[in-house]
């Protein structure tokens, strides 16, 4: 059999022009009311006929993927149901052999991989974000394997002449001996399908993105190449109320001026066909200013823009916590200045840390934690510091007595003017700062996570903070009470007394339905005084009228509200419920809410009107219970579901860097801006389709630490006296309003 020439419907054979002579053909004459089958015409479709006549004849499995069409007298050609390619079907001088191969390879086949050899059990993780595996039956193909070759190339970072490397062309046929030497691609082969991954999963993305609004964060990286990079990271929750993060671009950039970067922004969000952006989350760096007024102007007149952009500025409360900690640790307490020297002392040789823990030992104490040097410009990693030391104590007073050459590195510093060996007082001075950078620390890592709702939680970490800051400024001890002093001076310079924060984190705060307005002004009332909450109620009460109202008339033309028969349909269940309690509790639910509305003329005057929720409930999620109270809010909801995708730091564009940092590494330097911006984006992309669970996220935030601070342990402490960020094979250029 061979594929036919797919001829135009016009052209006819000579057999099929000689009408008259078909027409004279003797035909048998019906018997009773037995009907004539009817006469095909051109192009018609044999099953059809097949139907009416019968055939005994056992049918052929290759006719579930083809369709038999008869052209004229005696020619028939069979197409293909899913790539239409034809061949001749001619029932005498072909036979079915060369459909039933292209079955199997047809590109557009579904099940094409099914049908290739025996089929083996195996596990397969579960999608929509569900964890575990199911089981699903599967068999092997070339293509499938080179498809998984290159995410695995994206997912693990691998570079490109990997696939070329002997151990694993060896590893790769020994684990599936079908597999051959030839049907490994090469590294070209590789960036090909990389780039054709990426492709695929930036239409997915698309579609995702298409009609909704974006929270964004960008940020800006210099590379080992000495090229900048600008990363622009998208948030939103989808219609079944997930939060998402996705890397939306990776891309260079001329400069780092601020309108430079406004105008990349508004072309990448244009290209991607974003027409609502919600909020743009940025740090200190002063051009960031100039990036939010343009973005201001030229988006203004989008269809998804709210409250003409009044609230588009968010600033990283991360970033600002950081310079709040770090202007009052300006000046270093001498027991924290004892205990680093102490640090570095140990860490400084293999065989002073062997002593160490000899003395350890024989004290009877153990502990996983490692000491660590801090970073003297970092905060958190002298805390990290202080909080491992502080466990030692009894192993440090031990060496003074014990090691020698521990006590004459001390008697020397002292001698010459410097500081001696900590002592009781100095842990016990170390334990009061690890006590109060504690609060700090925690309320970093909580604003720095990327899966969960962020902007709910900022004004309880304030709360806690701010409160602990006026009762540190009562202290006796002079030294907390001086560093409470300048951290107040900061807070007041960024976040005032509330009026400097933007609102919509006030609003987040109300729509937490555990909270509610109650919270704030309870807040507001134990810091401020009576006075100043009244004030800050109503300001944030008329400013989510306002957005209320700019919602009601962009969103409620969208909203669908049950019908009056669905409605009626609903009580209807409860009639013929077979449990009679049922049907009062739920009719009287339905009065209660009835009775909450008396008096509130919106949705959102319903919602400040009902109870809050516990707040002792561990497990309460709050994107599950405004999916569950959706439908009772149509309005209220589509402004939640922006409010909260709101990220209040800039994490997870500066955790980009960390990853281009690795990919271009001094190896792979020469990698173009483009297939770097496919890698990072990709490998986002894939890695979303894993299950990660929060008590996952936070143990791997954990993992990178650790992996941090021995990075640290390795490199001079001298070299960084420098402002600008670092990531490795790469720098983070920002330039500070305080510098």
């Amino acid at each position: 059999m061979e594929p036919s020439t797919d001829a135009p419907p016009s052209q006819t054979t000579p057999a099929a022009q000689a009408g008259p002579a078909v027409q004279a053909e003797p035909v048998p004459t019906p018997t009773n009311a037995e009907a004539l089958p009817p006469r095909p015409s051109d192009k018609t479709k044999v099953s059809e006929i097949a139907a009416d006549c019968g055939n005994n004849r056992k049918k052929s499995s290759a006719w579930d993927h083809f369709e038999k069409i008869k052209m004229s007298e005696g020619q028939f050609k069979a197409v293909c149901h899913y790539c239409q390619k034809t061949y001749r079907a001619n029932s005498k001088g072909h036979g079915t052999t060369n459909l039933l191969n292209h079955t199997p390879n047809c590109v557009k086949n579904p099940n094409r991989a099914s049908l290739k050899g025996q089929q083996t059990l195996a596990f397969e993780p579960k999608m929509n974000g569900e964890e575990g595996f199911k089981l699903v039956p599967t068999a092997f193909t070339v293509e499938a394997s080179r498809k998984a070759l290159a995410e695995m190339i994206i997912i693990d970072e691998l570079p490109f002449r990997f696939v070329e490397g002997y151990g694993f062309q060896k590893y790769s046929t020994t684990l599936q001996p079908k597999l051959q030497i030839r049907d490994i691609p090469s590294r070209q082969t590789v960036a090909r399908d990389v780039i054709s991954i990426y492709g695929v999963e930036r239409e997915k993305l698309r579609e995702a993105l298409k009609g909704r609004r974006v929270c964004l964060t960008t940020d800006t990286w210099t590379s080992i190449q000495n090229l900048n990079y600008m990363s622009l990271t998208g948030h939103f929750i989808d219609d079944d109320w997930n939060l998402h993060k996705r890397i939306l671009n990776f891309c260079q950039v001329e400069d780092h001026r601020g309108e430079t970067i406004g105008r990349k922004i508004e072309m990448c969000l244009r290209e991607w066909g974003v027409d609502g952006i919600f909020t743009l989350t940025v740090d200190n760096a002063s051009s960031n200013g100039a990036t939010i007024k343009f973005l201001q102007t030229v988006t203004k007149d989008w269809k998804g823009t709210i409250l003409e952009h009044e609230f588009l500025h968010m600033r990283c409360c991360a970033h600002i916590l950081n310079l709040i900690v770090g202007d009052g640790m300006k000046e270093i307490d001498p027991s924290i200045a004892r205990v680093r020297e102490a640090v570095r002392y140990v860490k400084s040789s293999p065989n002073r840390n062997q002593t160490f823990r000899s003395i350890m030992e024989r004290l009877g104490i153990e502990s996983k934690c490692l000491l660590s040097l801090d970073v003297p410009t970092r905060w958190n990693s002298t805390y990290l510091m202080l909080d491992t030391a502080e466990k030692f104590e009894k192993v440090f007073l031990r060496m003074d007595f014990e090691d020698d050459s521990y006590s004459s590195y001390f008697l020397n510093k002292e001698n010459s003017g410097g500081l001696g060996s900590p002592c009781g007082v100095d842990f016990q001075n170390c334990r009061t700062f690890v006590g109060f950078l504690k609060l700090f620390y925690n309320a970093t890592k909580k604003f720095s996570g990327s899966l969960y709702v962020t902007s709910n939680t900022f004004f309880d970490e304030m709360f806690v903070i701010q409160e602990n800051i006026a009762h540190l400024i009562k202290s006796q001890n002079h030294l907390l009470k001086n560093m409470a002093t300048k951290m107040e001076a900061k807070f007041e310079k960024y976040w005032g007394k509330g009026d400097k924060i933007n609102k919509l984190l006030y609003v987040a705060v109300v729509l937490d339905p555990r909270k509610k307005m109650r919270f704030l002004k309870f807040s507001f009332f134990e810091i401020y005084g009576d006075e100043v909450a009244n004030e800050m109620v109503d300001l944030v009460g008329s400013f989510m009228a306002r957005l209320y109202d700019d919602y009601s008339r962009v969103d409620s033309p969208n909203v669908v509200l049950p019908s009056e028969n669905e409605r009626t349909h609903m009580e209807g269940d409860t009639v013929g419920c077979s449990d009679p309690y049922a049907m009062v509790n739920s009719r009287y639910e339905r009065f209660l809410e009835v009775e909450k509305s008396i008096g509130c003329s919106n949705e959102m005057e319903k919602y400040l009107a009902e109870n809050c929720e516990s707040r002792r409930d561990v497990k309460f999620e709050i994107l599950g219970w405004w999916k569950a109270n959706s439908d009772r809010y149509p309005v209220l909801s589509k402004m939640a579901r922006d409010v909260l995708a709101v990220p209040v730091s800039t994490v997870a564009s500066e955790s980009a860097f960390s990853t281009g940092g690795r990919i271009l590494d001094p190896f792979r330097s020469s990698l173009s801006p483009l297939m770097v911006q496919n890698l990072i984006c990709a490998q986002n992309w894939l890695q979303a389709r894993v299950p990660i669970s929060f008590r996952k996220s936070k143990d791997e935030m954990e993992a990178l630490e650790d992996e941090f601070h021995e990075l640290v342990l390795n490199q001079t402490t001298t070299a960084a006296n420098s402002s600008s960020c670092s990531n490795k094979g790469g720098t983070r250029t920002t330039v500070n309003i305080d510098e």
